[in-house]
């Protein structure tokens, strides 16, 4: 599956973004759909998943309650809603695919997107 990554940009503090990723090749319903970040210097953070099982989601605690993470199978596409962004949001975000039982960890992941810059200013 390949997977494109759109909808970054400059933001305040306390706006909100929304990121999608659009997956061609295979259908998104084959997998369990992951946001990661990354800043210069740092590894790539975990975010969140959307499971391929159902309306199942996991988040990473920083962003509990501000992301969520929402898929259109119809249109082989995963969102990630960011609302009350903080500056240290601010990284490169990549959209990811996985069928590993475990897909919390960046080496579950068989596909990435190429990112997309999030920037949040204070």
């Amino acid at each position: 599956v390949q997977l494109q990554a759109s909808g970054g940009g400059l933001v305040q503090a306390g706006d909100s973004l929304r990121l999608s990723c659009l997956a061609s090749g295979r259908a998104l319903r084959n997998y369990h759909m992951g946001w990661f970040r990354q800043v210069p210097g740092k590894e790539r953070e975990f975010v969140g998943v959307n499971k391929r099982s159902g309306p199942v989601t996991y988040m990473e605690d920083s962003v509990k309650g501000r992301f969520t993470i929402a898929r259109d199978n119809a249109k082989n596409t995963v969102y990630l809603q960011m609302n009350n962004l903080k500056p240290e949001d601010t990284a490169v975000y990549y959209c990811a695919a996985s069928v590993n039982t475990s897909p919390y960890y960046e080496h579950s992941y068989i596909s990435w997107g190429q990112g997309t810059q999030v920037t949040v200013s204070s």
